[in-house]
């Protein structure tokens, strides 16, 4: 194996590692969901670095991971493909999409810009398959009243349940990344690698 792929894994263990510690650390919110200190972030500091096919794999590593942590969601299913529906929306496709963070890279250059707009991407992307399984799966279990609304669609409260939380998270996820961007520019391009072989 030689040095350039040591390093992609050796990265890609510790963020992973890093992203599943900061998932377990979060603040849950009064309207259902959580908040965590920038879970995403360090997958989208692979994909960034390494490009977003590395990234992708990455993030769907750490999907399984996610997806073995919460896996009594499943039990709420009612049928086999309701449980394949969370299994899939709700951990495997929502978290690997993080992992095209960095497909902006190539219009906009390696850049906080590009960063951002992956972020925001990305999430939004998250959030459709969150909305989804919201509609499909846990709309089963809505709510009469919702944030001081009279709930008649699992559409809107889909929206409002994942919405309120993902949008928490992709704020804190931003601001994050654009404060310790500066300093972890290097990092992020792969100056420190481009002699690796």
């Amino acid at each position: 194996m030689n040095g350039k792929m040591t390093r992609k894994l050796t990265e890609s263990a510790v963020f992973i590692a890093l992203g599943t510690i900061l998932s377990i650390l979060k603040i849950d919110l009064p309207f259902g969901g959580g908040v965590t200190i920038a879970s995403m972030l360090p997958l989208v500091l692979i994909s960034h670095r390494w490009g977003w096919k590395w990234g992708v794999l990455t993030a769907f590593v750490y999907s399984v991971i996610q997806m073995f942590l919460g896996l009594d969601n499943v039990g709420y299913a009612t049928s086999f493909v309701m449980a394949l529906g969370v299994i899939f929306l709700d951990y495997i496709i929502a978290y690997t999409v993080i992992g095209f963070s960095s497909a902006f890279d190539r219009p906009l250059g390696k850049t906080r810009a590009s960063m951002a707009v992956g972020i925001a991407v990305t999430f939004v992307l998250r959030f459709c398959c969150h909305l989804l399984t919201g509609v499909w799966i846990w709309g089963e279990w809505m709510p009469e009243t919702f944030m001081n609304m009279t709930m008649t669609s699992p559409w809107l409260y889909s929206f409002l349940y994942n919405g309120w939380y993902m949008l928490a998270e992709l704020v804190v996820t931003e601001v994050i990344a654009m404060l310790i961007y500066k300093p972890l520019a290097s990092f992020i391009q792969g100056q420190d690698v481009k002699n690796l072989k």
